[in-house]
């Protein structure tokens, strides 16, 4: 019992030390992660990306529609699939260790040709034979090269790949549904100004009219204050346009049939301003497409590790054992049989599958390592590009807040002008209230930049899985 004790020790030892020799363990891959956000060099760690989605985004409504994307989207149910799929496929080859067992029971009624035996006349013999079986297979190969241990890690890091892809799903998801939302809300806010910008140039309509009366001023003041009336009704069919695409396309965000969107307005939303990146190496751990993506090499590495075990030989035992027997009642005596095989099969001419095999995941495990890199590079550019896009938005909300004030001025100032001087026409009025429109509606996309902006920083450093 002690020396098969000790041989039972010697032979693992000596399958571990083999595989040793043909695989490799995984260690992380060093990339390049420091200084990934363009000319921010901060080294707090504290990070917005660790705040709940419901802390960023203080409107009850748009948390109502997020919270009912997370429960109904069909692209995230989608990533949630394809996790089954992933844990079928890591529960498969655990079982892969495991012998395999299968049961047979058949009859078998054979007839041989008498002509085809060549017996001597007269001789006579029953040409037809029923045998009847039941047997039990089974057959075991042993992991001397890490193969069936490297294909079970490769499907572990499937699986974690497939979980953080289902993040990433999810990350991408509250962004899109909270920017598509204050799209929403901005469409409103033009839509809005739009409409009084019509009632303020229909009475200027009428003004006009009267001013003619009056030989204030002549026919073409008429007509052009006309012609500027119109300019703004035309924008309408196409606003309203707008808005309907707005709401469908929240509509299929959240898994419903395109309908109105309840919302609330523009001017009640207050940006996040405590905008906190840490450090850029953490996305390697908030950020879920980073991670899916280091996961996704970590898989071609082990997957390299199975092709270079199909260059040397398999170990394999197979048995089989039953009852067999001609006659029915003699099936449970004198009919046991079985057979015990082990066998050990090298590679020897295999039309170069496995070298291809080989050549192929190598080259997988690069290209993995490639996308790894470049999804971490993304996310820092993504974190700097969001970061001025709140910068400059913030800025010209100041600038534009002056502008429309003197261009407010500017259009009371004409108005005035028309009526008691002819020191100036209709053209210059025109002029200033088309500019003064041009400066709100440009003011209301300042406001919808800054949200958004807030929204895509919170989404590229991985914030909404938490």
């Amino acid at each position: 019992m002690k020396l098969i004790y000790k041989q039972s020790i010697f032979i693992g030892f000596t399958i571990l030390t083999l595989s040793a020799c043909v695989t490799q363990k995984y260690n992380r891959q060093q990339v390049k992660s420091d200084g990934l956000y363009r000319d921010n060099n901060t080294t707090d760690t504290t990070t917005m990306a660790n705040l709940p989605w419901k802390t960023l985004f203080s409107d009850t409504t748009l948390q109502s529609l997020i919270q009912q994307g997370i429960y109904q989207n069909l692209d995230l149910k989608q990533a949630i699939e394809r996790i089954k799929i992933a844990e079928a496929t890591l529960q498969q080859s655990r079982a892969a260790f495991l012998p395999s067992l299968q049961g047979d029971l058949s009859v078998t009624d054979a007839r041989q040709s008498q002509s085809a035996l060549n017996f001597p006349a007269g001789i006579n013999i029953n040409l037809e034979t029923q045998t009847y079986r039941a047997q039990l297979s089974t057959a075991w190969e042993a992991d001397i090269w890490g193969k069936l241990s490297s294909a079970k890690r490769a499907a572990y890091a499937t699986l974690l790949q497939s979980d953080a892809a289902k993040r990433a799903v999810q990350t991408q998801l509250i962004a899109t549904i909270a920017n598509n939302y204050y799209t929403l809300l901005a469409l409103d806010k033009q839509l809005a100004i739009t409409e009084q910008t019509i009632k303020i140039r229909t009475s200027d309509v009428e003004t006009v009219k009267a001013l003619k009366e009056g030989a204030v001023v002549n026919g073409a003041a008429v007509v052009q204050s006309e012609a500027n009336l119109y300019a703004a009704q035309v924008t309408l069919p196409d606003l309203r346009r707008s808005i309907k695409e707005a709401e469908n396309a929240l509509s299929v965000l959240v898994a419903n049939a395109p309908a109105r969107i309840n919302r609330t307005t523009l001017d009640q939303q207050t940006p996040y301003a405590n905008l906190q990146t840490g450090v850029s190496a953490q996305l390697l751990q908030n950020r879920p497409d980073v991670i899916a993506a280091e996961f996704g090499f970590r898989s071609a590495f082990e997957n390299t590790n199975v092709a270079k075990t199909y260059f040397y030989p398999a170990l394999t035992l197979t048995a089989s054992g039953g009852l067999s027997s001609l006659q029915l009642q003699d099936f449970f005596t004198k009919s046991i049989f079985y057979n015990l095989v082990g066998g050990l099969t090298q590679p020897i001419f295999a039309k170069g599958a496995n070298k291809a095999r080989l050549k192929t995941a190598q080259a997988n495990q690069q290209i993995a390592f490639y996308t790894f890199q470049q999804t971490l590079l993304t996310g820092g550019q993504e974190v700097s590009n969001a970061l001025y896009a709140y910068q400059t938005a913030a800025e010209k909300e100041e600038t534009r807040a002056k502008q429309i004030a003197s261009l407010t001025k500017a259009v009371d100032f004409t108005k005035e002008l028309l009526r008691y001087s002819s020191a100036t026409n209709y053209v210059d009025v025109l002029t200033s209230e088309q500019s003064l429109l041009t400066a709100q509606l440009s003011g209301i996309n300042d406001r919808l930049q800054k949200l958004q902006s807030v929204v895509e920083l919170y989404r590229a450093l991985g914030g909404g899985w938490k």
